[in-house]
């Protein structure tokens, strides 16, 4: 591929939360050991309204939830219960069966606020596919800044740009909240074999390419490119080494070996798993 590839995400809603879906795509199934890409756009909740996402299963991944605006409570089976404020990195190992609940702290319930944020899922390296569960929460003061000439880069997870985040991350990983101002240029090396950019709000272009707003954007490999923006912009970008292996997705699984996924979707229905405690409430498995 010697030109971007251009994916532009599908809406879906999560509990009430409008979402934009660029991950995965029949054009691209994944982006290093990214496989699953959430935008939560900005949305106004009035008081007495917020997001509740009962428990849930996941296995074969990784989940890291960083928001712009707004707050969620995080509960899993390991017994973790962390609010996640703006610029927070919440990370969670699914390994091989692990329950989660993510919604709006009850504290927030009482007023009007604002939700805006991502949630990525990073397919696990096979000898960690069927390991055990983790949790770890890393407030935004401790994720490595880069401000300088008007482009400020966030490390989120991973490593790049001469910064290295302290998420726990299993593979060569990147992913990078961008901010630059008008009329900056970010040159995007190549010391990562796959990379694509979503832009969130701003206008910019990829060498002479114009970027849109919500798009994916996937680099070709090995490409040096130049990112412009034409106004203040706001962006991710986002890669690593690619898979060691393909990886099947069935509704909130993920597996290099199709019978683990069979394995995992008998298991919930079943009850055979892993609870969050002191949570009753539960989503059902889905049809095929």
């Amino acid at each position: 591929m010697n030109t971007p590839l251009v994916i532009r995400p599908r809406p879906e809603d999560v509990e009430g939360q409008p979402i934009l879906r660029p991950l995965p795509s029949a054009k691209c199934r994944n982006v290093g050991p990214f496989v699953f890409f959430d935008h939560m756009l900005e949305t106004t909740y009035l008081a007495g309204k917020g997001m509740n996402i009962r428990q849930h299963p996941h296995i074969g991944l990784s989940t890291l939830t960083y928001l712009f605006e707004g707050q969620l409570q995080h509960k899993d089976s390991l017994g973790s219960d962390q609010i996640v404020k703006a610029g927070d990195v919440s990370w969670m190992t699914a390994g091989s069966a692990i329950a989660h609940v993510e919604r709006t702290p009850q504290a927030l319930w009482d007023s009007e606020f604002k939700m805006h944020g991502l949630q990525i899922w990073l397919a696990s390296p096979k000898e960690h596919e069927r390991g055990p569960g983790h949790y770890s929460y890393h407030p935004a003061s401790s994720l490595p800044v880069s401000d300088n000439l008007g482009v400020k880069i966030r490390m989120i997870a991973g490593c790049g740009f001469c910064l290295e985040s302290p998420v726990p991350v299993l593979s060569p990983t990147l992913y990078a909240e961008l901010q630059l101002q008008t009329a900056t240029t970010l040159l995007i090396p190549n010391e990562h074999q796959e990379r694509a950019i979503y832009v969130l709000s701003g206008d910019a272009q990829l060498d002479d390419t114009a970027l849109e707003p919500h798009a994916l954007v996937v680099l070709p490999p090995g490409a040096e490119m130049i990112l412009s923006a034409a106004s203040d912009c706001h962006a991710v970008l986002f890669g690593g080494a690619p898979l060691d292996g393909p990886r099947r997705i069935n509704w909130n699984f993920v597996a290099s070996d199709p019978a683990a996924i069979d394995e995992a979707r008998r298991r919930w229905a079943s009850g055979d798993w892993p609870t969050v405690p002191g949570e009753n409430e539960r989503i059902e498995l889905p049809q095929r």
